[in-house]
Parts: structure tokens; C-alpha cells; sequence
């Protein structure tokens, strides 16, 4: 498979796997038949012993081991990523299975001024501590200086990041975290799933994605991915997951491998979407709103502060190519919008009427949240939206009717003793 393009992969990965079923089955069993006596002998002696592997399963056994929609799944991945990947419940699951594999002494992770995805952070924390690690000294910032001192150190690179969908530069984090002997350089790839981004070509050693986002991509499965360089490594994360138990179920892994199909070409509309309704509403920013062709007075002046976006960056040129010879070939579907108000923010996810109030990202349907009411640290003022497959045109209009219920709000609001 590996001529053909990431659009054919995800149909057709799980090629050989497959039965006389268009559409693949769910397999719901949890145990599965040994081989009758007969079955045995006609096999080559040993055959039983010796011709099973987890990555190429002869048969299936125990669904804790693997499962038939499961290896199908995973194979799909295995396609569109280009390495071997495991699946896992669920992003943070996949993080910290990620972790314990690893075993690092320091973990370097976000900044001082975009410490990325919570989660990750509060799954880190309960690592440490099972380590008996000090946080002061092992949990470090992306940008502090890596300790040479032999302790080992994962470089955990979230790009683009939450929940503003900047991005950083991996090939510099790769140069640096490469530079210590035993470096590992991780990255959360949720934002940028391919075909948007492949991290191992910028030096990446292992990529994590919550599946539950884009790979999945109908907000309705919680799942997560590893994706690493070897089949040794992928042994053993798999030995690693059959003991911990942090296997998916069965209508999970049916689901990824459902929406896996139009990966592409829903990542690829979605990003289009995405990026020039940022453009469109970062026009709107005071400093910009006179060039933005907006008439005055139609309600979308004074509403939008800033926006985030990596086509926004002052490095975009230096990340974005659509032809493949950068970092990404497109801007993240997802990113962050700061608002001039806190009562913009707390009011504006409820006056759209495309978007669905609520948390979490990467669903065909668009989705706006006030991003304090899911991480506490974020600025009161800022939302984060998700795009979906909707009309562009149709979502700018919704913002238009949104802002100018929202800004009656604030006057009201305002004129309250």
C-alpha cells in the first residue's frame, strides 16, 4: 500500500483483513476458539507455538490480546500515519501509556504563556507522583534548558496547540532534545492529523493522537493512538497495554475504523473552513477592521480582540505549504478567538446558531466553548471554536446575527445600576 495515496490507505489498509463484507463487521466476542487437534497437525509443527504475533495476528484469542475491528483499525492508522500505531480509550490513556514507556526522569512541556492541553498536565502529575518525581525539577518548560546530567528527558511538543492552534517549529525542538543522549521528542498531533501533518519527518520519535477528535470525527467515540518508528517499540507498547488493560472496546474501534474512510477529505475541508473564517474574523479585530470590507455599524465591529491561528503566525510562511515541503500543508481546523469582553465570551456560544455550545473538537458539526468553563487557567474572554463540514459563508453570516445579540447583551448589561 505504501504507493498509494493517504485518500486510498484509509479505504483500503485493511484490505486483506476483510471477508466478503463491503462495510466491515463489529466483532463483540471477548474470547475466540483454539484450533481443533486436526487443525494443529495440519499445520507445520510449531506452528501454534511459534506463528503468532500481535502485529500480524494468524488468529485471535483473547480481545484484551487483540480483536479482529480492532487490528483492522490499527491498520487503517498504520496507512494513513506511516508507522505503526496502537489504539488505546482514550487520548489521555494513550498519553499516559506514552509515559510509562518512556520511563523519563524530566518531562519538558508547554510554556509560560501556552502550557497546552490540561489534560496532559494532570495525567503528568499523577506520573510523577507514582514516581515519587519532584515536580520542581522534573516538569520543566519546553524552552528551559534540557539537563545533561543523565537523567532522561522527553520533549512532550503539543503543535498545534490548545486551544489556541498555534504551532511551534518541531524540526528545532527535534534538533534540541536530539542533542541529549536518550532524548525523546513526543508530539500531541491531535490538532493536525494527517494529511495536515506528519511530525516523523520533522524528527519526531513518537506521535500521539485523540482519536476522539479527528480520527473519529462524528463526536460520538472515545478513543487514542501511539504511532512509533519500530515494530520493536510497538511490541512492546502492546505487551505494555494488554497488562495495563487499556484496550478499547469493541464498538469503539468499529467507530474509528467507520470514520477513518473520510479522513481526508474531511480534514482537508474542514482546514480550508477553518483558516479562512480565521482570516475573516481576525479582519474584524479593531486594528484591522477598516480593510476588512465589513460595513460599519453591522454589528461586528468592537466584538473580536485577537485571533489565533497558525496562518496567523508571523512565522506562518515558515510552517504552512500546501504543496508538502513545510511542517503542515494546511492551518488546524481548530483555534482560539479572544473577545474585547468577558460577556462577549460567556453569552456568544449560545446566540450561534451553527455552532453547538459545548466542549471538545474535530466533529463534522462546529462547536464554540467560553474555554475557562474546561481549564479554569484560560482568559475569561477567550472561546475556542471547532469547524465543521458546514458552508463558509453560512458560518461568517451566523457570526454576524451572533455579535450583534451579544453586543445588546453587554449594553443592557451595562446599563444595570
Amino acid at each position: 500500500m505504501d504507493s498509494y495515496s493517504l485518500a486510498t490507505k484509509g479505504i483500503h489498509s485493511d484490505h486483506r483483513l476483510a471477508g466478503v463484507e463491503v462495510s466491515a463487521n463489529i466483532s463483540v466476542s471477548t474470547t475466540f476458539k483454539h484450533p481443533d487437534p486436526e487443525d494443529v497437525a495440519a499445520k507445520p509443527e510449531g506452528y501454534y507455538d511459534t506463528a503468532w504475533q500481535a502485529n500480524e495476528p494468524s488468529r485471535d484469542i483473547y480481545s484484551r490480546e487483540g480483536q479482529p475491528t480492532l487490528t483492522r483499525a490499527e491498520k487503517v492508522l498504520e496507512g494513513i500515519i506511516g508507522k505503526p500505531t496502537l489504539v488505546y480509550p482514550s487520548g489521555l490513556n494513550a498519553f499516559y501509556s506514552l509515559l510509562l514507556h518512556v520511563n523519563p526522569d524530566v518531562v519538558a512541556i508547554g510554556t509560560k504563556d501556552g502550557p497546552g492541553y490540561h489534560g496532559c498536565h494532570g495525567a503528568l502529575d499523577v506520573y510523577l507522583r507514582t514516581r515519587k518525581l519532584d515536580e520542581s525539577t522534573a516538569k520543566i518548560f519546553i524552552d528551559d534548558d534540557f539537563p545533561t546530567d543523565g537523567r532522561k528527558v522527553l520533549c512532550w511538543l503539543e503543535t498545534p496547540l490548545n486551544p489556541t492552534g498555534e504551532s511551534y517549529s518541531i524540526e528545532s525542538y527535534a534538533k534540541k532534545i536530539h542533542a541529549i543522549p536518550g532524548g525523546v521528542l513526543g508530539i500531541d498531533s491531535t490538532f493536525a492529523p494527517p494529511p495536515l501533518q506528519d511530525p516523523f519527518k520533522n524528527g519526531a520519535n513518537i506521535v500521539m493522537h485523540s482519536g476522539t477528535k479527528y480520527f473519529a470525527g462524528h463526536s460520538d467515540t472515545l478513543i487514542g493512538s501511539l504511532s512509533v518508528r519500530t515494530t520493536e517499540e510497538w511490541l512492546q507498547l502492546w505487551s505494555d497495554r494488554t497488562y495495563c488493560g487499556g484496550v478499547p472496546g469493541s464498538l469503539d474501534a468499529w467507530l474509528l475504523l467507520r470514520s477513518l474512510r473520510t479522513l481526508n477529505i474531511r480534514i482537508q475541508r474542514q482546514s480550508k473552513t477553518a483558516t479562512a473564517l480565521a482570516r475573516w474574523l481576525n479582519s474584524l479585530t479593531a486594528a484591522n477592521h477598516a480593510n476588512s470590507g465589513e460595513e460599519e455599524g453591522n454589528g461586528t465591529k468592537g466584538i473580536v480582540h485577537k485571533v489565533f491561528h497558525t496562518s496567523l503566525q508571523d512565522n506562518a510562511n515558515d510552517l504552512l505549504a500546501e504543496d508538502g515541503s513545510k511542517q503542515m500543508t494546511g492551518g488546524p481546523a481548530c483555534f482560539g478567538v479572544l473577545l474585547e469582553k468577558e460577556v462577549y465570551a460567556e453569552y456568544l456560544g449560545s446566540r450561534l446558531q451553527l455552532f453547538f455550545n459545548a466542549t471538545s473538537l474535530g466533529g463534522v458539526e462546529s462547536l464554540i466553548e467560553q474555554r475557562k468553563i474546561s481549564d479554569s487557567s484560560c482568559d475569561p474572554r477567550l472561546v475556542r471554536l471547532s469547524i465543521g463540514l458546514e458552508d463558509l459563508e453560512d458560518l461568517k453570516q451566523d457570526f454576524r446575527q451572533a455579535f450583534v445579540k451579544v453586543a445588546e447583551i453587554e449594553k443592557t448589561q451595562s446599563k444595570k445600576p
